[in-house]
């Protein structure tokens, strides 16, 4: 297998785990939402907007763009959390409690790029509950690493500041030597 140069941002466990819960998303989307309800597109999308707006920002000369796509993307995260939680709850099927041992493996869960394109993303398990419960673990953990990420650059922010000041500094500096 040819070795491939990816993009700094594919590596992050963010964007890694929110390509699983989109391509998951959407099978499971495909399986248990009617495909012509809102719901359906709603739930592909925002699984959609977690990492290509993690993607969108990384690619962004401004930190403070990055900052406010990677809100954009938890807060897509949330909107999906709280879409499964509804699955579940409107079916009457259970949320399982974070000590649960189906969920402790669920968190046990790494992603890793396996080849060129593809991530290891896990099969889609054949019952509903257990299919949302799963995919409801992957969203809070995802949650749990876009906070982290929003927060790391915004401490990045603070040390080493923004575009606009870094231009305002170069501009600065080529003024002494010219």
């Amino acid at each position: 297998m040819k070795n491939i140069t990816r993009p700094g941002y594919e590596y992050l466990a963010a964007f890694m785990l929110g390509k699983v819960i989109h391509d998951l998303t959407a099978k499971f989307c495909d399986l248990y939402i009617d495909k012509k309800s809102r719901t359906h597109d709603q739930m592909v999308q925002a699984a959609r907007s977690n990492c290509q707006n993690v993607a969108e920002g990384y690619s962004n000369p401004s930190l403070k763009a990055y900052i406010k796509l990677a809100g954009i993307a938890y807060g897509s995260n949330e909107e999906l959390t709280k879409d499964y939680q509804d699955f579940l709850r409107q079916r009457n099927l259970p949320i399982w409690d974070k000590n649960d041992e189906r969920i402790k493996r669920f968190r046990e869960f790494w992603v890793v790029w396996v080849t060129q394109t593809s991530l290891n993303t896990p099969m889609l398990p054949s019952s509903p509950a257990e299919a949302a419960n799963m995919l409801l673990t992957f969203c809070n953990l995802d949650g749990y690493l876009l906070k982290r990420l929003v927060a790391s650059l915004m401490e990045k922010h603070e040390k080493e500041g923004g575009l606009t000041e870094k231009m305002y500094r170069r501009r600065i500096e080529y003024r002494k030597c010219h």
